[in-house]
C-alpha cells in the first residue's frame, strides 16, 4: 500500500505550556484519553501516524476539528513552504496583501507575523505530540507485550524520536535559541527553559546518531515501509545539519556532513533517470531516489497545503493547465526573474514562458515572472489523478532524496571536509546534469571557485520549490546582504539588501509574554 494508516486519534496531554493558550488561541485539541490508546500494538501504530499526517494536515477533516487553532488555519508545511521560499528569489507570490505575506516576501517581518507564529505552534504541536508518545514507550511501559512486539515497538520509539528530530531541526533553522522539551519534563503548566542554538543542535546530533546504525532502532530502507522514517531519512537530516553548522553554531563540520551522507548513499538508493516524475501523483513509485516523503492524498489525507499548495497555486487564474492536473489555478506563485535566469537552459527549469515577462515589476500581475510546471498531479500515463478542487492532489511532497545527498557530499568535500573525494563529487554533481541533458561540468575545479558558490546555483536547479533555499541562501551569506538581490528584495522592485537579523525568524510576542525564559536578540 502507498498510503500510512491515518487516524482520529490524537494523544492526551499534550499541552506543551501556557503560552500555547493565549490571544491566538492556539493550542491542542485533546479527544482521546491515553488509557484508551495504548493498549495495543496496532494503537501505538496509529498515534505514530497521526504524528506523520500532522505535517500536511490540519486535522482530522479538510476544514474543520482542527489539531491547532492558528491565524491562518493552514498546515504545517504550507507554513513550511511559505517560510523557506517566498521571501525568497524563487517565488514571487501575487496575493501578498490578502494572504498576509507582504512581509516574508520583503524580508521585513516582526514577532507578531501571523505565518511565522503559526509555523512556530504547528512544530511544537507536533513536538509535543512525539513527546507524549516517547512517555508511553519507554521500555518500562511496553514490558507486558511479547517480545516481538516489543521489538516493534522500539522501532516506533525511533521513528517518534526522528521525527521529533526533525521538527526541532526546523525550530533550529528558523528561530536559532528556543524552548526546549522533552518526554521527561512535566505536562501542563510546565514552563520550559531556553536552549541555545548549540544545546538544540547536540540533542538532535545524538538523539539521530542513537537510532541509526547498528545498536539503532530505525528501520534501514529496505525493510522500512513507504511513508516512514527509515535509516537514510536519518542520516539525511543529519547531514543537512551538519552542512549548515557554521550557520548554527558558527563551527564547521563538513567531515561530518559527508560521514553521514556516505551513510546514506549506503543503503542503495539511486537516481531516478526522469526528473519530472519526481514530482507527479505517482512519485511514491520513485522509492529508489526518494529517502523521506509525505504522502498526500485526495481520498485519506486531503489538504489545501502541501503538495496540493505548490501545484494548485503555481497555476495562473487564467491558465488551467491539464497538463498539471489541475482543475482550476490558484494564481498565487511564480517564479523571479532572478532565480528563472539561472537555469540557462536546464531542462530541470520545468516553466511556461509564453505570455510571461521574466523579470517582475508588479508582483500582484500573475503575467509576470515565469509559471512553474515542477510540480504535477498527473499520472505517468498523463492523467489527471484526483479533483483538486474538490479534494486537493494525490502527489506526495519529498522531503529528501538522494540529489540532495550528492548535492551536500559535494559541496562539502569542495570545502574541505574529509572523507570524501572530489572526483566522486564530480561524478555525483554530472550525474545529476547529465539525466536532464545539462552539459557536463568541464572540472572539479568549477565547482570550488568563488567561495564554493557553483552549489548554490546547482541547488537552486535541481531542488526548487522543496524548501531548501533561504537556508541555502543564509549558509552562502547572500540572504539578506547586498551581495545577491532579486526582484522586491526588501520590499524595492531593484531589490535590496536588509538587516541580517532577518537571518533568523523571532519567536512569537505570544510566546515571549508565557515564557518569561525566552526572549528575541534583534526583535
Amino acid at each position: 500500500m502507498k498510503r500510512i494508516l491515518y487516524t482520529a486519534l490524537i494523544c492526551c496531554g499534550c499541552l506543551l505550556t501556557p503560552s500555547c493558550v493565549g490571544d491566538l488561541d492556539q493550542f491542542p485539541h485533546t479527544e482521546t484519553t491515553s488509557e484508551n490508546i495504548y493498549n495495543s500494538v496496532d494503537s501505538y501504530y496509529q498515534v505514530l501516524a497521526k504524528i506523520y499526517t500532522a505535517m500536511v494536515t490540519t486535522g482530522q477533516e479538510q476544514s474543520g476539528s482542527e489539531d491547532l487553532s492558528s491565524n491562518k488555519g493552514f498546515d504545517y508545511m504550507r507554513c513550511y513552504f511559505n517560510l523557506q521560499e517566498v521571501g525568497t528569489d524563487e517565488v514571487a507570490y501575487t496575493w501578498l496583501s490578502g494572504e498576509t505575506l507582504t512581509d516574508i516576501s520583503n524580508l521585513s517581518w516582526d514577532a507578531t507575523d501571523v505565518w511565522v507564529s503559526d509555523m512556530y505552534y504547528r512544530i511544537y504541536y507536533n513536538i509535543a505530540l512525539c513527546n507524549e508518545f516517547l512517555r508511553h514507550a519507554t521500555d518500562d511501559a511496553i514490558a507486558s507485550f511479547s517480545g516481538e512486539e516489543q521489538a516493534t515497538l522500539r522501532t516506533y520509539r525511533a521513528e517518534a524520536r526522528f521525527l521529533r528530530a526533525l521538527f526541532y531541526y526546523h525550530a533550529l533553522d528558523f528561530f536559532r535559541n528556543i524552548p526546549f522539551v522533552s518526554e521527561n519534563d512535566p505536562v501542563g503548566s510546565y514552563i520550559p527553559p531556553r536552549y541555545t542554538a548549540q544545546q538544540i543542535f547536540e540533542f538532535i546530533e545524538s538523539e539521530l546518531n542513537d537510532i541509526t546504525g547498528d545498536e539503532g532502532d530505525l528501520l534501514n530502507r529496505d525493510e522500512c515501509p513507504y511513508g516512514r522514517a527509515s535509516q537514510g531519512a536519518a542520516y539525511t537530516l543529519l547531514a543537512r545539519m551538519y552542512l549548515n553548522a557554521e550557520t548554527y553554531i558558527g563551527e564547521a563540520r563538513y567531515t561530518e556532513c559527508i560521514t553521514a551522507c556516505n551513510h546514506a548513499i549506503e543503503q542503495g538508493y539511486t537516481l531516478e533517470q526522469d526528473y519530472s516524475k519526481l514530482f507527479n501523483a505517482d512519485n511514491d513509485q520513485r522509492t529508489n531516489e526518494i529517502i523521506f516523503t509525505l504522502p498526500v492524498d485526495a481520498t485519506t489525507t486531503v489538504s489545501w497545503g502541501a503538495s496540493t499548495y505548490v501545484v494548485c497555486g503555481a497555476v495562473p487564474t487564467s491558465m488551467a493547465q491539464n497538463s498539471v492536473g489541475v482543475a482550476s489555478g490558484w494564481g498565487s506563485m511564480r517564479m523571479r526573474g532572478a532565480a528563472s535566469a539561472q537555469f540557462n537552459n536546464d531542462n530541470r527549469g520545468m516553466f511556461i514562458t509564453d505570455g510571461q515577462t521574466q523579470e517582475i515589476s508588479d508582483m500582484t500581475n500573475e503575467g509576470e515572472g515565469w509559471v512553474v510546471t515542477k510540480w504535477s498531479n498527473v499520472t505517468d500515463a498523463g492523467e489527471t489523478a484526483s479533483n483538486t478542487a474538490q479534494s486537493g492532489v494525490n502527489t506526495d511532497f519529498p522531503l529528501f532524496r538522494l540529489a540532495d545527498v550528492y548535492l551536500m557530499y559535494a559541496e562539502a568535500t569542495a570545502r574541505g571536509g574529509q572523507g570524501g573525494s572530489m572526483d566522486q563529487a564530480y561524478r555525483f554533481i554530472n550525474e545529476l546534469r547529465d539525466r536532464v541533458g545539462a552539459e557536463p561540468i568541464p572540472n572539479w575545479a568549477a565547482m570550488t571557485n568563488d567561495g564554493c558558490i557553483f552549489f548554490l546555483a546547482e541547488r537552486l536547479r535541481e531542488l526548487y520549490w522543496e524548501g531548501t533555499r533561504r537556508t541555502d541562501l543564509i549558509r552562502f551569506n547572500r540572504f539578506t546582504t547586498n551581495t545577491y538581490v532579486w526582484e522586491w528584495k526588501g520590499g524595492t522592485q531593484a531589490g535590496t539588501g536588509v538587516d541580517d537579523r532577518y537571518n533568523i525568524y523571532p519567536i512569537p510576542s505570544t510566546e515571549l509574554t508565557a515564557n518569561p525564559n525566552l526572549y528575541n536578540e534583534n526583535y
